[in-house]
Order: structure tokens, then C-alpha cells, then sequence
């Protein structure tokens, strides 16, 4: 026999309470209390799966056998990157995501794509015909990839028992069911307990397994906190609706890093690989136009080069406009404080509008230098030089700080045939420019970046 009980659980951080509470102790978010029944087997045996094999037993941490981890190649150049080289067997991924952002598209160009391994597309949401239209959409045919269409992981396990596949991937974690919490599909409990199955049968069997979820309107993955602590690797596809490009990011990792990130580009076929990251982030025009500044960042182990935009304008209203796009507006208010208090330029008069061109959100440091001259571009509206780049810190006592990785910097503005880079003085040390065909230049100071570039 099987008792119930009801309990009260957090929609926000999952916290369990005997009774209603207004406010959640351990979040402190109000109104997140929702009741759910929750049932208890008394049978012993509840696991979904068989275990094959014996419990594991202490070990020192000396006789542990180390080895490096097996990884699957994805055949996705961008989603390896991402994951650190691979996917890892054994390894239980939770793949985040806006409704209609490509989440499915690109999770099923990734079951296409892997040959001579069975992998199981378990979708919640959509019918096997649904998937079969968007599969001929792709243009990829793939006869080890098997679609089910079950909400019940009891069922999905004895599916899975039987096909044995290398790959499974379930679309999505919020939909499925499990018969052993009597609550509704999208619960905390639900979600809690389906993902602990997914992992139990992942570590158990070796096999890797991608879950795609849900997010809330705040951003965040829906569900309870502990189901992005039980996973192994957590990534977030991003984008813009009205651009075409979608990012996909590394939040956290257990196998790699987590500050690389993956570029697609979405089209009628699906999702396109983005090598080149410049290509998006700069526009192609024909004349020089004022308040545009190009910048060599670096976002996780990948130099690219972003197009920095501002405008600068006479305040219509009695307190000046600042706003920003994909830069962290109390920084732009910092810089531009900078500019009137150690370099004299009156901008506090004035609105003042950045933009980081592509969709793109940035948080390296080393655009301060393209924003600044961005700014002053378009203050006195003298066009900086298309062939001129900038990767330099600025301080809030006007000086040009030093950036990290700045050869690799140089290289991608040099790959991409700048002519001349602003640099920091302080980061000459060390660099060898007889092997770059770009010009360096060393500033330490905003008055000396706006002399070589105005005059």
C-alpha cells in the first residue's frame, strides 16, 4: 500500500514546508508556496530501472584508478567546444531555453548528426510526426535515431531496457510523469524526482543523457534549484528574435570550462555552425561613420571582434538619456564619468546611447577603450579609421590599463586585416610584433587616444 501526504514546496528555490508560508525562508521570494500530494511506496524496491551491478564500496582516495573521461563527438563543432571536447559518457546535460528559441531543433540536428550509436528522442511535447516534419526540414536521415512519444519514465525505461541506446535525449524534463509522486506533470516533486531517475540510470549505465527544460519569464530554468545542482552540465541557448543568431553558453560544467560559448545561426535547414564569430559582430559599410569603434575581445577561449555603436546627442529633456545594449549600463556611466572628470570632455549635458551590434552581451573589460572612443567619435562626429581596432582597459583615473591573452587579440584584429590596434602600454611586455603585420600602438592615457585618433 502507498500513504499520502500533503506538502508545500517552492516554486523559486524547491524549499519543503509542513504548511502554507508567505514568504520562503531559504529564497526569500513571496507567494511561492504551492500544495502537492505526495505518495510514499512501502516496497523496497522502487527503482525504475534493474541495477546490474553491486553497490560500490569505500575506496582511498590512492587506490582510485584516475583515467581521462570518454567523450562522444557530437559531430557539432560548436556544442564540443562547449562541453569541453565532447560529450561525456554518463554525463546528465540540462539544455535551457526561450519557447521557439531552437532548443528541439538543435538537440535533433545533434541526434541526426551522431552515427553508428542508437539514440532515443524521448519528446513530451510534439508527436512522432511532428519530429519526422521537422527531421525532413533538416535534411538529415539518420536510421539509428528512434523517436518515442511518452510521458511516463516507468514506460520510458522499459523502452530503454530494451533498445539499449548510446544516447538519450528528452524533450522536455517539465512533461514527464513518474507513477511514484501522485502530483502533476511540471511539479517541483515531479521535475525533482524524474531528473534523479534520468541520473541514476545515466551513472549506472554509462549512458549520456540531455534533458531539455523550461525557463521562467525571470530567465531562469524552471523547476527547483537542486535540479541544476544534480546535473552534471548546465548550458543556456540564447538569442535575439530579431536577429538570426543564437548563443549557446556554458553556466556550469563539471567536465570543462564554462566560459566558452557556441554560435548558430538559425535558417530554414535548421540551426547553422558559426566559425567566425566576426562575421555577425561586424557590419560591412562602405563609408567611415562616426560613434562606430571595433574591440578584440575574448569570450571563453575565442578571440572575436565586436562593433561598438554610440550616439551622442543634446539632451531634448532636462535630465540626459543614458541607455545601453548588451554593456553593463552602471559601467558605461562610470566611463563617461571618467571622460568628464579626468579628461575634460563635457558629456554631462548630453544623451548618451550604446549599442554592442549583433545581439551580442559583453562583459570583458577590454572594450572600455572602443566605448570611450566610440563616445568621443560621436560627440564631435569625426569617424574613426574602419581599419583601426581597440583591447584596452580603462581606469577611473583616465589611464589605459593592460588586458589578459593580448597576443591572441592582435592576432584575430591581424587575421582579419586591421591596420592598427590601441593597446595599453602596460601590455608590451613580452609581445613580439615583428611576427604581426598589424601596427601596435602603446597609449596609457585617454588624452593620448583621442590626439591619435582626432589630431
Amino acid at each position: 500500500m502507498a500513504r499520502t501526504n500533503t506538502v508545500f514546496f517552492c516554486q523559486n528555490c524547491g524549499a519543503q514546508s509542513s504548511k502554507w508560508i508567505g514568504r520562503c525562508p531559504s529564497c526569500g521570494e513571496w507567494n511561492t508556496y504551492v500544495e502537492e500530494i505526495i505518495q510514499h511506496e512501502t516496497s523496497k524496491n522502487k527503482s525504475p530501472f534493474k541495477v546490474h551491478k553491486d553497490s560500490p564500496k569505500p575506496q582511498k582516495i590512492e587506490e582510485i584508478q584516475s583515467g581521462a573521461e570518454i567523450r562522444i563527438n557530437t559531430s557539432d563543432h560548436e556544442l564540443n567546444r562547449v562541453l569541453g571536447g565532447g560529450l561525456v559518457s554518463g554525463s546528465l546535460v540540462l539544455v535551457g531555453g526561450e519557447p521557439g528559441i531552437g532548443k528541439s531543433t538543435l538537440m535533433l540536428q545533434v541526434a541526426l548528426n551522431l552515427k553508428g550509436i542508437k539514440v532515443l528522442y524521448v519528446t513530451g511535447e510534439e508527436s512522432e510526426q511532428q519530429i519526422k516534419m521537422r527531421a525532413e526540414r533538416i535534411g538529415i536521415v539518420n536510421p539509428d535515431c528512434y523517436v518515442l512519444a511518452e510521458t511516463i519514465t516507468q514506460n520510458i525505461f522499459q523502452h530503454i531496457e530494451q533498445l539499449q541506446p548510446g544516447m538519450i535525449i528528452v524533450d522536455s524534463i517539465q512533461t514527464l510523469h513518474t507513477d511514484y509522486i501522485d502530483s502533476s506533470a511540471g511539479s517541483i516533486s515531479q521535475i525533482r524526482e524524474c531528473a534523479s531517475e534520468f541520473q541514476k540510470y545515466s551513472k549506472i549505465s554509462n549512458v549520456p543523457v540531455i534533458l531539455i527544460g523550461h525557463i521562467t519569464k525571470d530567465g531562469t530554468l524552471a523547476g527547483p534549484k537542486i535540479l541544476e545542482h544534480m546535473v552534471d552540465t548546465v548550458l543556456q541557448f540564447e538569442g535575439e528574435r530579431n536577429y538570426g543568431y543564437r548563443i549557446l553558453r556554458c553556466v556550469k560544467n563539471r567536465f570543462g570550462s564554462t566560459s566558452e560559448l557556441g554560435i548558430y545561426e538559425m535558417q530554414n535547414t535548421g540551426l547553422r555552425e558559426v566559425e567566425n564569430p566576426s562575421e555577425i559582430l561586424l557590419s560591412h559599410r562602405d563609408e567611415n561613420l562616426s560613434g562606430i569603434a571595433i574591440s578584440a575581445m575574448i569570450e571563453g577561449l575565442r578571440p572575436m571582434m565586436i562593433e561598438t555603436q554610440a550616439l551622442v546627442s543634446s539632451a531634448a529633456y532636462g535630465t540626459p538619456q543614458r541607455s545601453s545594449t548588451g554593456f553593463d549600463s552602471r559601467r558605461l556611466n562610470m566611463l563617461l564619468a571618467v571622460l568628464e572628470k579626468r579628461s575634460g570632455f563635457k558629456l554631462g549635458i548630453k544623451d548618451v546611447f550604446l549599442n554592442i551590434a549583433g545581439g551580442l552581451r559583453v562583459d570583458d573589460t577590454a572594450i572600455d577603450l572602443a566605448v570611450i572612443s566610440a563616445v568621443l567619435s560621436s560627440s564631435e562626429d569625426i569617424p574613426v579609421n574602419q581599419k583601426i581596432c581597440f583591447a584596452a582597459e580603462v581606469g577611473l583615473s583616465g589611464e589605459i590599463r593592460s588586458v589578459n591573452r593580448i597576443e591572441q587579440r592582435i592576432a584575430e584584429a591581424d587575421k582579419l586585416g586591421f591596420e592598427k590596434i590601441f593597446i595599453s602600454r602596460y601590455n608590451l611586455k613580452g609581445i613580439s610584433q615583428e611576427k604581426f603585420n598589424i601596427q601596435v600602438i602603446p597609449v596609457s592615457k585617454i588624452e593620448e587616444v583621442f590626439s591619435r585618433l582626432f589630431g
